[in-house]
């Protein structure tokens, strides 16, 4: 990974400054911030739902390709996904406060994608991340999807 720090990292897979403070909780095979765990509350004060989001572009543009071809309701609708939905949110709920993946107040509903899969890579595993993994296609990419700072030794 040619890249400077974390935080211009983060940055720049972002395409923005980060809304919240955050560790880095996953790394990709080449070093860069894959998934980033989030304070429950953004900069400002204001809760912040997503207490896991998916920094790695390849993954994220693998499950945005899902979620635009109805991946959310398909997997709502997956009759064998619905404990394994259920426990997901569930385990989320202990850890982080009460709170579902994504805010969600129904735990049988699916807000985002991205962020059942951040949780999943974060927390080693689970059928949700899993099915998200095998229906999008998401991998980690060949070559770290952080972009190289001008003048970075490759």
């Amino acid at each position: 990974m040619g890249h400077g720090t974390d935080s211009s990292a983060i940055a720049a897979l972002l395409g923005r400054d980060p809304f919240t403070s955050h560790r880095v909780a996953v790394r990709c095979p080449h070093g860069g911030p894959a998934v980033l765990e989030n304070d429950p509350v953004d900069l400002r004060g204001r809760p912040f739902p997503t207490r896991f989001w998916l920094s790695c572009r390849a993954m994220g543009e693998a499950v945005s390709r899902l979620e635009a071809a109805g991946g959310v309701k398909r997997l709502e609708a997956d009759a064998s996904m619905r404990d394994a939905l259920l426990a997901a949110n569930a385990r989320h709920g202990e850890l982080h406060g009460g709170r579902n993946i994504g805010g969600v107040r129904n735990p049988e509903t699916v807000k985002c994608l991205h962020a059942h899969l951040a949780f999943g890579l974060a927390t080693g595993g689970n059928p949700v991340s899993d099915w998200i993994l095998r229906e999008s296609g998401a991998s980690w990419p060949e070559v770290c999807c952080v972009p190289e700072e001008p003048g970075a030794d490759a």
